[in-house]
């Protein structure tokens, strides 16, 4: 499991991207319409990892939300805003499991990835029989995040 730490190097970077990004959205948004940017919801107690993801899902060119918990995210409104979640499985109160079934009882469920240091098949298997995009383990391969990311989007 990678640490803080290491993740707030990528996301001294991943800022500097986002950055050049944005005034890259700027300009062109001048000159023609461009789609609304999809916005992504990181559901991760852990602050450290929330602001890695922040940084990295903004450098990709998409808008993002933090939650500290499951129960922060199930009072969010309008959820309908969601285009995509980032979620941990291990988390206080609600788990991301027990997220996911409370979401697969409502019909505008956006695409769940699930990023986590619990990558037991159990856990896995639960996570995908419910509906999961993906089920990605920490410390979390950035490529193969971005392609579940723009797969998940494209659905």
């Amino acid at each position: 499991m990678a640490t803080g730490s290491a993740y707030l190097s990528l996301s001294m970077v991943s800022f500097v991207r986002a950055q050049a990004h944005k005034n890259v959205r700027k300009q062109a948004e001048k000159v023609i319409a461009l789609p609304p940017v999809p916005t992504i919801a990181v559901v991760d107690d852990d602050q450290a990892i929330r602001e890695a993801m922040d940084d990295l899902v903004k450098s990709c060119g998409y808008e993002c939300r933090l939650f500290a918990s499951a129960e922060e995210f199930l009072e969010f409104e309008p959820r309908s805003a969601i285009d995509c979640m980032l979620v941990d499985v291990k988390m206080p109160g609600l788990s991301g499991i027990e997220l996911q079934a409370e979401l697969n009882k409502r019909s505008d469920r956006p695409p769940m990835i699930f990023v986590t240091s619990y990558r037991d098949d159990r856990t896995r298997n639960n996570a995908m029989n419910g509906g999961a995009f993906a089920f990605l383990g920490k410390p979390v391969d950035i490529e193969k995040l971005i392609g579940c990311l723009e797969s998940a989007l494209d659905r």
